[in-house]
């Protein structure tokens, strides 16, 4: 079993401790370090668990960082553990600047240490529904709307919430971006709060993202269109529903009772409604159980730290295109 302990216990670091301590199978907690001695007395009184004193003297206890502390901070602290020779998870995004996750990259794979990033809608049962099925999208929307909360407005829009989606985006599309147009306003921060993205794909699918963190309502739902079916996922209800166009005769049509016939120019076509099961899973538990299955069996993290590297380098493109369209704006 894994030794691991916890960087960081705000709000989202005491969920993580809460779920290493599900995840009892995969990992044992040693513990974690918070500078901010009256949030790290309480945590320790709540988890019972120990608050260590030092970095120092928490790498030298465990066999896994996780790193659950505000971004600026995520590379110097990662940078410490991998000299200190530890396994890491550091929440998404995986560093605050570009150069700072290609040295983490280079640290990692000269190290031999594995990282896994904290994109946790990887593990959102709404997309594990579409394990099974084929992925080939053209075009895809997706929509990401969160009410006002003060947390995370020290980086934009497109770092705190949208880089969720760019992550999705990347994972389904086997292409190189072509090309970023983008666009985003501040409102209530210094940087965007608002922004849409449309990413064109090498391969000739197009992506368009809208995110918000001013919205009157939630929202996190991606559409897929693709040659053959239209897939909408609601990563909030976590549902999903897959429609399929199938030809007369054809032997991969299903045979259940959910076909509607539809006849055109071409002859009758049958439309299949699906909705695959949903499993009913703590998605934070099971990325923190996938990277313990992944350093025990020596194969690649479900979100390696290349993933998150090409997520941020796609959000930073648009987070420049935006600049450049902003400052073209003003006379």
């Amino acid at each position: 079993m894994l030794k691991i302990g916890v960087l960081g216990v705000g709000h989202l670091g005491k969920i993580h401790l809460k779920c290493i301590q599900l995840a009892s199978d995969s990992y044992e907690l040693v513990g974690f370090y918070d500078p901010n001695q009256d949030m790290a007395s309480k945590a320790a009184e709540q988890y019972q668990t120990k608050a260590f004193e030092s970095l120092e003297d928490l790498f030298a206890a465990v066999d896994v960082v996780d790193i659950v502390t505000p971004t600026t901070t995520h590379f110097e602290l990662a940078k410490k553990a991998i000299e200190a020779g530890k396994h890491l998870f550091i929440e998404k995004p995986v560093t605050h600047t570009l150069q700072e996750a290609e040295e983490l990259v280079r640290l990692a794979e000269a190290k031999g240490i594995k990282i896994q990033v904290g994109h946790v809608e990887r593990f959102n049962p709404a997309l594990l529904a579409l394990e099974d099925s084929v992925i080939d999208p053209m075009f895809i929307e997706a929509h990401r709307l969160a009410v006002f909360n003060p947390r995370g407005t020290d980086v934009s829009v497109i770092l705190d919430l949208m880089i969720h989606d760019l992550d999705i985006l990347l994972s389904m599309v086997k292409a190189e971006v072509k090309s970023v147009n983008a666009s985003g306003v501040a409102v209530v921060s210094d940087t965007p709060d608002i922004a849409n993205a449309r990413i064109e794909f090498e391969n000739g699918c197009v992506a368009n993202l809208t995110t918000s963190r001013i919205s009157v309502k939630q929202m996190r739902k991606v559409r897929l269109f693709q040659k053959d079916a239209y897939i909408s996922l609601d990563f909030l209800d976590k549902q999903a529903q897959i429609i399929r166009l199938y030809d007369e005769g054809s032997e991969k049509m299903p045979t259940d009772a959910n076909l509607m016939e539809l006849h055109t120019k071409k002859g009758i076509k049958y439309i299949h409604m699906d909705s695959p099961e949903i499993q009913s899973v703590n998605a934070i538990k099971m990325e923190l159980e996938t990277f313990a299955e992944s350093i025990e069996q020596n194969t690649r993290p479900k979100v390696s730290v290349e993933d998150g590297y090409k997520a941020l380098k796609l959000a930073y493109q648009i987070i420049d295109e935006i600049k450049r369209r902003n400052s073209a704006l003003v006379i």
